[in-house]
């Protein structure tokens, strides 16, 4: 079975101003702190977020999709030509995630529910 998307991400150098501009243009209510905004999913569609990225690092749009095994994950991408951006890391209350480069240098998400998270 292919892995969904389950997951997107905007990477912004001033993410106030990225709030406002996307809540405006769709309608999107956005929720958390000032570093991270959050945008439920609706109608369909996934959730995402729009991180406030830190000094030196560039704006970004990313994908993540869910899997079982981030180390796994990480390691078949780099047998494949990718790179580790991102080593795992916890997400209170979800799960976790990594970050990979493919071939040609895009910033992909993983994501890895805890079990209590994924009804299991």
């Amino acid at each position: 079975m292919a892995r969904p998307v389950v997951h997107w991400e905007i990477g912004a150098q001033d993410a106030v101003r990225l709030r406002r501009f996307y809540a405006a243009l769709f309608d999107w209510e956005l929720t958390g702190d000032p570093d991270y905004g959050l945008v439920a999913p609706s109608d369909g569609g996934i959730g995402g977020g729009i991180l406030q990225t830190r000094q030196g690092m560039p704006s970004y749009v990313s994908f993540y999709v869910g899997v079982d095994d981030l180390e796994a994950v990480l390691e078949r991408a780099a047998s494949l030509g990718g790179r580790t951006l991102v080593a795992p890391m916890p997400i209170q209350g979800i799960g976790s995630f990594a970050m990979f480069s493919d071939p040609e240098g895009n910033a992909i998400g993983i994501m890895a529910e805890t079990p209590e998270q994924s009804g299991e």
